[in-house]
């Protein structure tokens, strides 16, 4: 296949070849890649667990004294340049986290054992990684990823390149986003590797549930090649009632409609509620899954998947319990009748075994039904936004800003000083490289692009006021400013 530079001009290599990207997710989406090896016998296990490790740092301009000038660095490498402050002394441990499943995985698979983990890096932490010189990081992560002996074990899931949070992502832009980290991640692993990035993983577990949005977050990831989608137990609801899902330990079909009647749907595999972090580092679903037996599923029964995603690297749980925990967990589960899969693996078992995607029961982004109840798809975006109106009326719970992975925070309320920039960087790049046609290949496209999709990173927002809404700020005037002068 066809090979990228990881870096062009200095650049991360996040576009110009969106041909090619196509054409490589394409050809592999039809490959078996599981069913002829992995020593899973479907048919004689009772249930299964899936663990995936999300792994991110953001971009800052925090290479220099003075904001508006200084270097845009890896926050990675501003904790190890300022061990002293709060938390940083933990960038060390960051930094072997980020490996360290390309030395676990070789050892495991080596004494004739069975690991499964899927993996989730930012686009923003690849960039930082490398920016670092910690080729070591990569140089393992390859390892796992590329060599015959251990691939089937780890599945890599895709995601936004910045990190950037979907409901409150200018639709267009998060399309770049998606695009931009399969260019990134085929040009650091290869081609071929890429072609067996099937899942996607959402940054925060954000969902959109406003109609026109949710389409076409849908949208844009089957029509870049995705076959399902990691969504939030309580980010999603049962059209039929507005309940959450009542099999929540078997896949699902995520149905988005928007105002104008038109519908898309994609396979969900569903993260169940908890703290993310803590699961995942004791194993806990490995722990529930075995108290779980086959379940009914279009006339049939099947093995119930329980899965989990938490951060990989973040909180003492992660740092400290997990290793020991994973190995201790994989020894235990392998050839055993509940052992450890990953997505995509158990997707392609469940269809092989004669399960139809069509067979799957159907959620949408919740709160939909409160609008549905008060208008029809095909009625036009004016109906909708009456129906939100009234939906919001009748009840103080509903919103459209997104499910996420807490209730707690919304990612668009109480934003403003960091979404009007965004917005504004958004409207520039539009306005001045995408309504002109440049060329995605053109280096000034690419440092364009480079500097808006690092401003959108969820982080802005998430770290509440003060030094982080003025980094993101200082990325939006950035972005915003190469996209107006650079191209006039």
């Amino acid at each position: 296949m066809t090979e990228l530079p990881e870096y062009v001009d200095g650049v991360p290599n996040i576009s110009g070849r969106e041909d090619l990207i196509a054409r490589v997710v394409a050809e592999g989406a039809g490959k078996r890649l599981y069913a002829d090896r992995g020593g899973i016998d479907f048919a004689g296990i009772k249930s299964a667990a899936a663990i995936a490790l999300h792994m991110h740092q953001p971009l800052i301009p925090a290479g220099g004294g003075d904001l508006a000038t200084a270097d845009v660095i890896s926050n990675l490498q501003y904790m190890m340049e300022n061990q002293g402050i709060g938390d940083n002394h933990n960038a060390p441990v960051f930094h072997w986290c980020y490996k360290r499943m390309g030395e676990f995985i070789p050892q495991l698979v080596d004494e004739g054992k069975e690991p499964r983990v899927m993996l989730e890096y930012s686009g923003t932490l690849f960039h930082g990684l490398r920016h670092m010189g910690l080729d070591d990081v990569f140089d393992a992560l390859k390892r796992i990823t590329c060599d015959n002996r251990y691939r089937h074990c780890v599945e890599w899931l895709g995601c936004p390149w910045g990190h950037a949070v979907a409901p409150s992502t200018p639709v267009q832009d998060y399309r770049l986003h998606v695009r931009a980290w399969q260019h990134h991640f085929a040009a650091i692993f290869g081609t071929e590797a890429l072609s067996r990035v099937r899942g996607f993983s959402p940054s925060e577990m954000a969902l959109p549930n406003h109609p026109d949005i949710a389409y076409e977050f849908v949208r844009t990831l089957k029509e870049c090649g995705y076959q399902w989608v990691l969504v939030q137990e309580h980010t999603v609801e049962r059209p039929e009632n507005g309940w959450g899902p009542e099999w929540k330990h078997l896949p699902h079909r995520l149905v988005a409609t928007n105002s104008a009647g038109e519908s898309v749907s994609i396979v969900a595999l569903i993260k169940t509620q908890g703290s993310d972090t803590k699961l995942v580092a004791q194993m806990q679903p490995w722990y529930e899954a075995q108290g779980l037996t086959r379940q009914p599923l279009a006339g049939r029964l099947v093995p119930p998947l329980v899965s989990q995603i938490a951060d990989g690297e973040n909180g003492g749980v992660m740092m400290n319990e997990f290793p020991p925990k994973f190995m201790e967990v994989v020894h235990s589960c392998s050839h055993t009748a509940t052992p450890l899969m990953n997505g995509s693996e158990y997707l392609e078992h469940l269809f092989a075994s004669g399960v139809r995607e069509e067979d799957l029961p159907v959620l949408q982004p919740i709160h939909q039904k409160a609008v549905w109840d008060r208008m029809k798809p095909g009625d036009g975006p004016e109906a909708l936004a009456k129906a939100i109106a009234d939906a919001a009326k009748a009840d103080h719970r509903f919103n459209m800003d997104g499910g996420s992975w807490t209730n707690d925070i919304s990612w668009v309320k109480g934003y403003d000083n960091v979404l009007k920039p965004m917005e504004a960087a958004s409207a520039a790049f539009y306005a001045n490289v995408v309504e002109p046609k440049v060329f995605s290949s053109d280096g000034r496209y690419r440092r364009a692009l480079f500097y808006l999709l690092s401003s959108q990173t969820s982080c802005y927002r998430y770290w509440g006021q003060g030094q982080w809404t003025d980094y993101g700020r200082e990325l939006c005037r950035r972005a915003s400013a190469i996209a107006t002068h650079d191209f006039a």
